[in-house]
């Protein structure tokens, strides 16, 4: 379970909260013939996020029509959130018809200059 605090010490220590990177959602699999590794299975460009206050949740959506989310946007809400909210659990939302994911971890592409956040098939 991955949580708002983990994803802000994340950002900061790994891309150093460069505003010049946008979030991908990226779907990882287990390998058929060594369950030990996971295998990239896509990516979705994440459009925007919101708190939900009754699961105590930072749900992230993807949306491959809207402009991905940069993390100059995303870092500014963040910073500012109080503590309790430090602990919501970060998820991910792929589409309307399936809940909300849970991360499984966070990563980067500096190539692509792209902030990702993972989650299992």
């Amino acid at each position: 379970m991955k949580v708002v605090i983990d994803l802000i010490e994340d950002i900061r220590e790994s891309i150093n909260n460069n505003v010049n990177y946008t979030v991908a959602g990226m779907l990882l699999t287990e390998d058929e013939q060594n369950k030990k590794n996971l295998i990239y299975a896509g990516e979705a460009s994440v459009a925007s996020f919101y708190v939900d206050e009754i699961s105590k949740e930072l749900i992230f959506t993807v949306n491959k029509d809207e402009k991905a989310l940069e993390i100059g946007e995303l870092v500014k809400h963040l910073l500012i959130m109080d503590m309790k909210k430090m602990m919501y659990q970060v998820k991910l939302s792929v589409s309307d018809e399936h809940a909300p994911q849970e991360l499984v971890g966070f990563g980067f592409n500096a190539t692509d200059a792209k902030y990702a956040l993972f989650i299992m098939k």
